[in-house]
């Protein structure tokens, strides 16, 4: 990540108030990185260096996010990694999910991966350098029942982050989409913001436990971020227990299909739907 003979670049990281996000911009700072961190609600985090620059906003607001980088690149300079980490997760059954939470989730999870992509990409371009790490899920290969929109999300995210990898590679630009299994956050704990309860919601941290027995900690997954990123790998699929998936949903897709339709059914007669 460092430049010869110049100050490392400015990171900027979404989602950054806590869980991946917080971890991934700890990593970051130890390694001397300036920090511009965005969410929609965040704080100053004591153990990140006091030039850290904070700023309020949603990720699918592209002005608010223009205005964010602005105020850091006049401390820091321009951006030279960026990593797409905001995101939301909605448990609902597919009928209880209403056009407008549905597409507050889209924009959040995919939108919001354009409009901060869009954003740093031109100064990226015209330095013929830069690093873009988007986060996805092992979701993208293991469909979730009862978290269609994220699952979709997750999906998208994918095909953007190979899509754009080709198209920027030849500018000095690499793209990285990291596909983690469970991870011990706070979002396991915050499913359906801002929306009616459901048992799905209430139960994620335990059903995530019933499916990957040990979450992941966050700061593991932020060392195996900048490992990957260092090594500039495609796709980053963290812990073990996430590859497994990821590899029999590629080589014994049927099979994987399987277990997610009885792994479904099971849950939809656990939370009576």
């Amino acid at each position: 990540m460092a430049e010869t003979g110049a100050r490392l670049p400015l990171v900027m990281i979404t989602g950054a108030s806590s869980g991946i996000g917080k971890a991934v911009a700890m990593a970051f700072a130890r390694e001397g990185h300036p920090l511009l961190l965005i969410s929609r609600h965040i704080e100053p985090i004591a153990e990140l260096p006091d030039n850290t620059v904070y700023r309020q906003a949603d990720v699918a607001d592209y002005g608010a996010i223009e205005a964010a980088i602005a105020a850091a690149v006049a401390v820091h300079g321009p951006v030279g990694c960026l990593v797409n980490n905001a995101g939301m997760a909605d448990a609902r059954a597919f009928d209880e999910v209403d056009p407008a939470s549905y597409a507050r989730e889209l924009d959040t999870n995919l939108k919001g991966v354009f409009d901060c992509t869009k954003a740093v990409l031109a100064g990226m371009r015209s330095r013929q350098s830069g690093t873009i790490i988007n986060i996805s899920s092992v979701s993208d290969r293991k469909t979730a029942p009862v978290a269609l929109a994220y699952t979709a999300s997750k999906y998208a995210v994918v095909g953007i982050s190979e899509g754009l990898r080709a198209e920027l590679q030849p500018h000095g630009i690499g793209v990285s989409v990291l596909c983690p299994g469970f991870v011990d956050t706070p979002l396991l704990d915050r499913i359906n913001p801002d929306l009616p309860q459901t048992e799905a919601g209430r139960n994620a941290r335990a059903s995530a436990t019933r499916i990957q027995r040990r979450l992941y900690p966050p700061a593991d997954l932020a060392r195996d971020v900048l490992h990957g990123l260092d090594r500039n790998t495609a796709v980053i699929v963290s812990p073990a227990t996430a590859r497994i998936v990821w590899y029999a949903k590629r080589y014994v897709p049927g099979t994987v299909r399987w277990l997610i339709t009885a792994a479904g059914a099971r849950q939809a007669r656990r939370m009576g739907y």
